[in-house]
């Protein structure tokens, strides 16, 4: 297990964000279900993206070729895709990624056959029962052990109509987007129960797979139309910049420094842009070109949160917020709970610990700033990508040095975090703890 030591020290440079893990799952995925090669730019080999695509290879998908652009250290990758939807292994290892094994149940499906999903980590337990549901209502055989992984599932979705709770991930709708457009007959999605949640995620979906040939009707985010019998059609694509993980370079500018943060599209449709609109309303100096944002030093002010819509960015805003004037409030982060860590304690947690005034409140939190916090602790990342990163950027205003355990789980998403933290000026003694 890994460990970093992180001495205060301003940030301040350039940086080219990573891209976009959102995009390069649903990228991969067009791409393989797509008849032909396509190829696709931009390609970070972050544990959750090596999950997707080992689990597309095993429906038959071909990486003919990995490019590596030295400047970046990203891939391009030559994919060729089904030509006949038939597994070439009956078990699936989605890791920890829950994008992974949310997008693939449907689609490993299309090939009839009997097969296991399993995962690691808290993705054992994070939930699949709308699947479960869509199941039952379509006798399609399953099994897992108590509700937990493995789960074996053996039949094929049907079209039809399927009704999906509006606050529960996102992930599910677009499983089925993926998939339904090959199915042979119309289908409905209906949401259900409560306005939809993640909508920025939605808005991905549809927006990739109109560019890879499938159209989808979004009927005010109420209802889906998905016309059966389509065909992908392979392409050339590049991935964008990562809102989410920007978000942290563009606290830790915020917090004391001056960064640039290259490869955010002014007009991107990720649902974390609107860290943008978040970091303003605190006070943030911030300025956004059309493929960059800079920000610089800012004393920032408390707000109201709604992290419905951006629970990824929730932990590093937290951080800002636990140093900035006032009172900020985090609101409707129910979803926060069953992430890698349940994400409201793990952020209250390892706050307290480096002196934050924050308290849990429901699904949310109450966070109190301070001009600085303490430090001089050692704390523990829950296994939790973005948590470690997190507390990596809140060392930056602490008074003392910090120590952040299995900080090596930022490879989940961001395997290149530490030496990006080093080449804007950070001091980070990394360590293996054995």
């Amino acid at each position: 297990m890994k460990s970093v030591k992180i001495n205060p020290m301003t940030l301040e440079g350039e940086i080219n964000i990573p891209p976009s893990k959102s995009m390069s799952h649903r990228a991969i995925i067009c791409a393989s279900l797509s008849r032909g090669e396509s190829l696709i730019h931009n390609i970070s080999y972050s544990d959750d993206i090596i999950a997707t695509i080992e689990g597309m290879k095993a429906l038959g998908v071909e990486v003919l070729e990995e490019i590596l652009d030295q400047d970046t250290g990203t891939y391009s990758l030559r994919i060729k895709g089904v030509e006949e939807f038939k597994l070439q292994s009956d078990s699936v290892n989605c890791k920890e990624s829950g994008s992974t094994i949310r997008f693939l149940i449907p689609i490993l499906m299309l090939a009839g056959e009997k097969f296991n999903i399993t995962g690691e980590g808290r993705l054992v337990e994070r939930p699949l029962d709308t699947y479960y549901r869509i199941f039952d209502q379509q006798g399609i055989k399953y099994a897992n052990t108590g509700g937990i992984l493995p789960l074996e599932i053996e039949g094929c979705l049907k079209p039809g109509t399927f009704s999906i709770e509006g606050n529960i991930s996102s992930q599910f709708i677009t499983g089925l987007l993926f998939t339904l457009p090959l199915l042979d007959g119309d289908s409905r999605i209906v949401v259900t129960e409560s306005e939809l949640e993640s909508k920025g995620y939605v808005d991905l979906t549809i927006d990739i797979l109109r560019k890879f040939g499938i159209e989808i009707e979004n009927r005010d985010y109420k209802e889906f139309f998905i016309k059966g019998n389509q065909s992908y059609v392979s392409r050339e694509y590049k991935v964008e910049g990562d809102y989410s993980q920007g978000a942290f370079w563009i606290v830790a500018g915020l917090l004391d420094g001056k960064i640039v943060c290259n490869d955010l599209e002014k007009s991107s449709l990720q649902g974390d842009k609107e860290v943008v609109e978040i970091v303003e309303r605190m006070g943030g100096n911030i300025s956004v070109s059309e493929d960059s944002i800079t920000v610089e030093k800012s004393e920032t002010r408390g707000t109201v949160i709604d992290a419905s819509q951006c629970p990824d960015i929730i932990p590093v805003l937290s951080v800002l917020a636990a140093l900035s004037e006032g009172e900020t409030r985090v609101i409707n982060g129910k979803r926060l709970r069953i992430k890698e860590s349940d994400r409201i304690t793990s952020t209250r947690t390892e706050l307290e610990k480096l002196g934050a005034d924050i308290r849990e409140e429901g699904d949310g939190l109450v966070i109190v700033g301070k001009p600085m916090l303490e430090g001089g602790a050692v704390l523990d990342s829950w296994n939790d990508h973005r948590i470690a990163m997190a507390m990596g950027v809140a060392s930056i205003r602490c008074k003392k040095p910090v120590e952040i355990t299995n900080s090596g789980s930022v490879s989940k998403s961001y395997p290149h975090f530490w030496e990006d933290f080093k080449k804007l000026g950070g001091v980070v003694d990394e360590r293996n703890m054995g």
